[in-house]
């Protein structure tokens, strides 16, 4: 399912609302924080700082800060879900496993449109492997593939040659399709280790082992990230033209 049909069916309006930024913040562009029963607030300002950078950076009108969200029915986060395009599901050590309900409505927010990314701080803790049993409970019969650097998500908005973060053990992304889109994208770089900071400003993890340089290419990354789970009817020899040829002609 397209990510038009995403907003149609589950956030009707705020398509209404498209071009009218003045009727509120469901018009502006979002992010989730999946609550679950493991660390997951782990990088609680990442998200904050990713919203704050793509309005400084691009042409699109976003939240000032990430919603939480659930996947437990009837509450405010659960029902906060089916509001934003893109999820973070992210933290450290053991995820505790899902309940078949949360799995359903995980499946429903992926095969609607939306789109799940996870964020592990290494391929080897203990986090990965929950997120990856978790992903073949909820999508069965799917496998992560490795992202090359001539995928979409790497020229969305900047032009990258690979997968970065707080980190840069491994140079790719990894993704489960659903209708011909990475619906699920799965990083061990701990992206959001980059680019969290705490409320005196202050970097909390050090990017390792290129420093700044480094950091800046995981807040590119985060910002591709954001326009290819936002952009409506994504074509890729069509997205950000201008752009895209002035960076070239650098």
């Amino acid at each position: 399912m397209r990510r038009r049909d995403f907003l149609l069916t589950t956030v009707p309006l705020a398509l209404a609302a498209t071009g009218a930024r003045a009727i509120g913040p469901r018009s502006q562009v979002g992010v989730g924080r999946l609550k679950h029963g493991g660390a997951w607030d782990s990088r609680p300002e990442a998200l904050r700082r990713l919203l704050w950078e793509a309005g400084k950076r691009t042409s699109i009108s976003v939240a000032r800060d990430a919603a939480v969200v659930s996947l437990d029915e009837d509450t405010p986060e659960g029902r906060e879900l089916f509001w934003q395009p893109l999820v973070f599901l992210s933290g450290e050590g053991e995820l505790p496993p899902f309940s078949a309900r949360q799995r359903a409505r995980l499946e429903r927010h992926l095969r609607y449109g939306g789109m799940l990314v996870i964020d592990a701080p290494s391929a080897a803790d203990p986090f990965t492997a929950g997120a990856k049993r978790e992903l073949a409970a909820v999508l069965p019969g799917t496998t992560l593939r490795a992202l090359d650097g001539e995928h979409v998500i790497f020229k969305s908005f900047y032009l990258l040659d690979g997968a970065v973060g707080r980190t840069r053990d491994d140079a790719h992304l990894y993704a489960v399709d659903v209708a011909g889109r990475a619906a699920v994208v799965l990083s061990t770089n701990d992206l959001l280790g980059a680019l969290e900071r705490d409320r005196f400003g202050t970097w909390r993890f050090d990017c390792e082992p290129d420093g700044d340089a480094q950091r800046e290419l995981a807040f590119r990354l985060a910002v591709n990230l954001l326009m290819y789970a936002t952009c409506l009817d994504y074509k890729e020899d069509q997205v950000h033209i201008p752009f895209i040829m002035k960076k070239k002609r650098r």
